[in-house]
């Protein structure tokens, strides 16, 4: 029995932040009771309360770290959330709904992730149930008696006034209110109490905290942030929705206010990773407002210091016979195509240890000329398979960067790939429906862009016994087209563990290597996009020194690449996320060129770790390609990738698809 003096369990069902540092040990007892009541598929956190009078009763529920579901909270369906979230009293969230990190829900909200139709041919309640679902970015915060209808997603860092009814999806930064919600401005831009930081912080960030109460009807200092955490704000400062009446701020003022934060976020460690501190000799005196991108003397000093370092990096990877990824480490082919590839995108040249003629001697010599494949250095031929191709990954990738290594010196591969080139339209399909798209998709996508790209060389030989013979190109698109999952634009399947990692960065090698290098649309590209999203907000991968080259390049080009077709600027499909998402990178990635080395490949086990090597510096370089390109700027870096990262198709459709 509670104590007199002590909060009762009813009242941590209402205000469930007081439980962590108030609740008695029989209380965190009852509590553990409580979590392990819930049904269905769950899975939560630490630190984390559920109300004993809440109606919890998920299909799947991910509940994060710190995260609360205070009194009444009705859920079903499928719920997962990031850390630090909290549906306040009276809350509802049904069907597929997905929360970022630090999101605050109001009393009597309800997001509701399901639909059904109303079709004229049938009582309504016999109609199907359907489900598109609700994402909602980091840091959002959704006032009091707010409906979320289905299918809408919630930008990063927006805030939803009181009473608003959410029809459409809104970018990050929003502040929106209304029936229907409507966006009134972006959060970033400078209002009242916001000018007032600039001069006097402390006095403007307590005016703005108690504003910004206004939104969901709590006070700033209720405890629903976690102690000894701020509240998630990024800008100038939490702000109210709903007020309509004030003027629309003068776009000046927003540069004046914030001119040294972007400084600060957007360059000033980037410039003096370079030896440049910020307002040197290459950075403009005029700097843009914050949301504007890195600066375009940030980028062009990178590409300069770049170009500037590139022949003394290629120096450090020749070990005077052979190149390698890094010093100590063993002379492999990638490494020698790595530096081809370097030295076209810096140099516009070839690497100068051997001659033109010696480089395209040593990669022509390692193709075998009956099967088509290269093996690794000192190692054998892999063995095919029944179908005739093979499954050994570093041969695969040996398809991919000696090709197109030997394609940026001029002659190309010198023999076909046999094995595809002799595949039946019946074996390749039986082979794609074996691979392992629910267990790894990354290696499944890994396969179709090798085997496509094989398919490329070999069209280029037309030696009269190719591809096209056999109908395996047709096959293979065909089979892609149909098996493309609707909901997502994408094939296999995600895992508790490892979350969409598999899928994304399969989906990045399968398309690279089939509809981008031919030059056919994607099936399903809002879909995509929108599943890219989505794991670029997994920490999992995408935390503070967690991201790695691989994983980075797989987000950035398959959103580059949809928006090819779904148009690009403010009117694209979620551009305003995908801008965000490409400026958050490029402002982390930029300072981690170190002078004379190159970049790392980054952590994990994907590729060769965080030191700096060939492998790491020719993606990263790829990469803040694509990054900028996302933002319309990549004309500042002054390299276009022209190798396996070409942004260009290198054929155009195949017979009877294009």
């Amino acid at each position: 029995m509670d104590h007199p003096s002590q909060p009762s369990v009813r009242h941590f069902d209402h205000c469930p932040w007081l439980f962590a540092d108030e609740a008695t040990d029989e209380q965190r007892a009852a509590q553990r009771m409580v979590q392990r009541a819930v049904g269905g598929d769950t899975g939560i956190g630490e630190r984390c309360y559920v109300a004993a009078s809440a109606a919890v009763f998920p299909d799947r529920l991910r509940l994060g770290d710190d995260s609360y579901i205070a009194a009444h909270v009705y859920v079903t369906g499928e719920l997962e959330t990031g850390s630090h979230c909290t549906l306040n009293p009276f809350t509802t969230v049904r069907g597929n709904v997905t929360l970022g990190h630090g999101v605050r829900i109001g009393a009597h909200t309800s997001l509701l992730g399901f639909n059904h139709s109303m079709a004229a041919d049938r009582p309504v309640f016999r109609q199907p149930l359907t489900s598109r679902g609700i994402r909602v970015g980091d840091d959002v915060w959704i006032g009091s008696q707010v409906i979320v209808v289905d299918g809408v997603t919630i930008g990063d860092h927006c805030v939803i006034g009181a009473g608003a009814v959410v029809t459409r999806d809104l970018a990050a930064w929003s502040v929106a209110a209304g029936n229907p919600a409507r966006v009134l401005r972006d959060r970033r831009e400078v209002r009242g109490v916001e000018a007032t930081a600039a001069s006097d912080p402390a006095s403007a960030s307590a005016s703005a905290s108690a504003s910004a109460s206004a939104v969901s009807g709590i006070r700033p200092d209720d405890g629903r942030t976690p102690a000894g955490r701020p509240a998630p704000q990024s800008g100038p400062g939490a702000v109210a929705a709903g007020d309509p009446e004030r003027a629309p701020r003068d776009r000046r003022a927003v540069q004046e206010a914030t001119a040294v934060s972007a400084e600060t976020a957007a360059g000033a460690e980037a410039a003096d990773l370079h030896g440049m501190r910020p307002g040197g000799g290459r950075t403009p005196a005029t700097r843009p407002a914050v949301g504007t991108g890195p600066r375009a003397a940030t980028l062009a000093a990178f590409a300069d210091a770049a170009r500037d370092q590139a022949a003394g990096l290629l120096d450090r990877c020749w070990d005077g016979e052979r190149y390698v990824d890094r010093p100590g480490a063993v002379p492999t082919v990638r490494a020698h195509c790595d530096a081809v590839e370097i030295a076209d995108l810096l140099l516009g040249a070839v690497p100068e240890h051997v001659s033109a003629e010696e480089h395209i001697g040593r990669l022509s010599g390692l193709q075998d000329p009956k099967c088509g494949l290269v093996p690794e250095f000192g190692e054998p031929l892999p063995v095919a398979d029944a179908d005739g191709f093979i499954g050994e990954r570093a041969a695969l990738y040996h398809v991919l960067c000696v090709g197109y290594a030997l394609d940026l010196l001029g002659p190309g591969l010198p023999h076909p790939v046999r094995g595809v080139r002799d595949m039946t339209a019946r074996q390749l399909v039986a082979r794609l429906e074996t691979l392992p798209w629910h267990t790894g998709a990354w290696g499944a996508g890994a396969w179709v862009d090798s085997l496509a790209t094989a398919v490329h060389w070999n069209l280029r030989h037309d030696d009269g016994g190719g591809d096209n013979g056999h109908g395996t190109p047709e096959a293979l698109f065909g089979w892609l087209l149909t098996r493309a999952d609707p909901w997502t634009g994408m094939w296999g399947s995600p895992s508790a563990e490892e979350g969409r990692l598999q899928v994304v960065n399969g989906y990045y090698r399968l398309t690279r290597g089939s509809f981008a290098q031919f030059g056919l649309p994607v099936p399903h590209p809002e879909r995509a996009v929108d599943a890219v999203l989505d794991h670029a907000r997994d920490a999992r991968h995408f935390g503070p020194g967690r991201e790695n080259a691989c994983n980075v390049l797989d987000v950035a080009h398959p959103l580059w690449l949809c928006t090819q077709q779904l148009g690009r600027g403010a009117g694209g499909y979620r551009s305003g996320e995908i801008r965000d998402w490409a400026e958050r990178q490029l402002t982390t990635v930029l300072p981690r060129w170190q002078d004379g080395l190159g970049f790392g490949f980054g952590p994990g086990a994907a590729g060769p770790g965080p030191e700096p090597g060939l492998q790491g510096t020719e993606m990263w370089l790829a990469i803040v390609w694509y990054l900028a390109d996302l933002l319309g700027r990549s004309d500042e870096l002054g390299y276009r990738p022209r190798g396996i990262h070409r942004p260009e198709p290198t054929r155009q459709g195949i017979a009877g698809l294009s």
